[in-house]
């Protein structure tokens, strides 16, 4: 039997590949996040529990005590969190589109 967090699994596995490959760099914000989202809610799923929400840091929050994250990936949880809202809508920022703020070649800065 397949369990539900199993296709979490494939599926965030499948936004990852994505992420890494793509070469516009606002998409690949966005599917990072999305990878990072679904790898989270199949742990939830895995450990019996429901997660809802799209804030990573909130996710990871909500965790049992005993499931220990680095700071680490804490402190990336939180870096994407600050670019999603940027990446998903071309409105939200008064600064410009994020065709704008993430530039082909824009490594690791991201959007100011």
């Amino acid at each position: 039997m397949v369990h539900r967090y199993t296709g979490g699994s494939r599926r965030a596995e499948a936004d990852l590949r994505h992420a890494l490959d793509d070469r516009d760099f606002e998409w690949s914000y966005l599917a990072t996040q999305q990878a990072v989202e679904k790898a989270l809610k199949a742990l939830f799923q895995k450990l019996g529990m429901e997660a809802w929400g799209r804030t990573l840091t909130a996710l990871i929050g909500n965790l049992p005590l005993d499931v220990r994250l680095t700071q680490d990936l804490i402190d990336c949880a939180r870096t994407l969190d600050k670019h999603y809202i940027l990446t998903r809508s071309p409105n939200r920022s008064d600064t410009g589109t994020p065709q704008i703020l993430y530039p082909a070649g824009c490594r690791g800065g991201g959007a100011p």
